[in-house]
């Protein structure tokens, strides 16, 4: 507590937000001020808090939580301490990890999940290095949810309704937001690299530096917020939805993740640059165990709009090199860079527990020495899907595989899927407009 209030003396700090990232992704937590903070003996918040949907209810198979909704205790993680740059007065963010009563981590906390599987590796002695590329799109403020969504307008004044991928000129249609975001993420130690033009109407997509998979879980977390804040400021919405609207490509998160020896020597390749069987058999992992872990990589019921419809999204298990058909793209790179690319992720995603699932599936491939299919070098695209329709499928998929809920932990992964129950069903409620457009008066 001494580096924090060093800190926040240093920078007259009058508030801090305490963040915990929740199952969705999303900041939960504290405002609290900063002199109290320093002097409390301890924040806590209930442990229902990661039980919940993201419609604000509560699964019906509450088995695995304690209904008396026990704290947990909060503890900073130094390294977060960050300025939040849109704050009027001093204000500092931290993220926090959550414990329960006898100071073991709260295993259903996504931070929790993602430092478990890490700790696995560790014990082998190896460290995986991760780096996001992160889509979304900006679109017009949506204020009935009736309404499709619609494109911005940029500075010329005419919304996008032409591709325009890679476009500069595209991009700075809507430079005063993109500068303020930048500077946002400049005051955070955001470690964005590119902004590109991606393929649909104003969707962007904003690239990584390479490193620690907790930190850039925690980039990714931030950077969400930070978008989303700078969007605001300039009247328009910024969209993580994987498949925000229906003639427009889908959202991604490609992680591009690698795995080092305790020399810093990437265990993908061998001496003489050829692929080894480390970086074999993580493949062979992340093929077989990606259909049980799809529910964390397309978490909502839209997600599965762009697996099945979105254009460029992977439809199958297979694997390539300079292959962007493919659900486990090899990227050209020398042997010290050689790196599996997961094409499977929806921008809206929980980064934790995305990597948490992707390094996952890798480690059991390792551990059980699992063989990839052949290569494939075609234009996969064409293939029957193989992948889960539907985010019901895909839970009952995670629910028999033993494996995942070993590394991942068993309550949390019960607690999971009901949470995912619970938000799959609520959704199946509503009467959609397709509904009432073809079904009124033809049935």
């Amino acid at each position: 507590m001494d580096i924090i209030k060093s800190w926040f003396n240093e920078n007259r700090i009058t508030e801090v937000e305490c963040l915990v990232p929740d199952i969705t992704g999303n900041a939960r937590g504290k405002i609290i001020p900063a002199h109290k903070y320093i002097h409390d003996q301890g924040m806590r918040l209930p442990e229902s808090l990661f039980f919940q949907t993201v419609t604000g209810e509560w699964p019906d198979d509450d088995s695995m939580v304690d209904l008396t909704e026990r704290d947990m205790q909060l503890q900073p993680d130094l390294n977060t301490i960050r300025f939040v740059p849109w704050a009027k007065e001093p204000t500092a963010q931290i993220i926090h990890d959550c414990f329960d009563s006898e100071g073991e981590p709260a295993d259903i906390a996504p931070r929790s999940v993602l430092r478990r599987v890490l700790k696995l590796y560790e014990k082998e002695g190896w460290t995986p290095v991760v780096a996001p590329e992160l889509e979304f799109f900006l679109v017009q403020k949506n204020l009935d949810w009736d309404y499709p969504l619609q494109p911005p307008i940029g500075r010329n004044g005419r919304p996008e309704t032409a591709r325009q991928s890679f476009s500069i000129d595209a991009v700075n249609e809507f430079d005063p937001l993109f500068e303020e975001m930048y500077d946002f993420c400049e005051i955070q130690k955001l470690d964005v690299d590119t902004l590109i033009h991606e393929s649909g109407a104003a969707q962007m997509e904003i690239n990584f530096d390479h490193g620690d998979a907790l930190e850039s879980a925690d980039q990714v977390f931030l950077f969400k917020r930070t978008v989303r804040e700078a969007a605001l400021r300039h009247d328009v919405y910024a969209t993580f939805m994987a498949k925000p609207m229906e003639q427009e490509p889908g959202s991604a998160m490609h992680i591009h993740q690698n795995v080092l020896d305790i020399d810093g020597k990437n265990l993908f390749s061998n001496e003489d640059g050829s692929n080894s069987d480390f970086f074999m058999h993580f493949i062979g992992g992340m093929q077989k165990y990606t259909p049980a872990a799809i529910s964390f990589f397309a978490p909502n019921v839209n997600s599965y709009r762009r697996l099945i419809f979105g254009d460029c999204a992977p439809t199958n298990l297979e694997w390539g090199e300079d292959n962007r058909t493919v659900g486990l793209r090899i990227p050209v790179s020398g042997k010290n860079s050689r790196r599996v690319e997961n094409r499977y992720v929806g921008a809206d995603a929980n980064p934790y527990l995305a990597m948490a699932l992707s390094l996952a599936s890798g480690y059991l491939g390792l551990k059980n020495k699992i063989k990839p299919t052949s290569i494939s070098t075609d234009d996969t695209s064409q293939h029957p899907y193989t992948l889960p329709h539907t985010l019901e499928e895909a839970l009952t998929l995670l629910d028999n595989c033993d494996e995942l809920k070993e590394v991942l932990g068993e309550r949390f992964v019960a607690a999971y899927i009901a949470i995912k129950r619970k938000e799959h069903q609520t959704f199946f409620q509503v009467i959609s407009s397709w509904e009432r457009e073809f079904l009124l008066l033809n049935v």
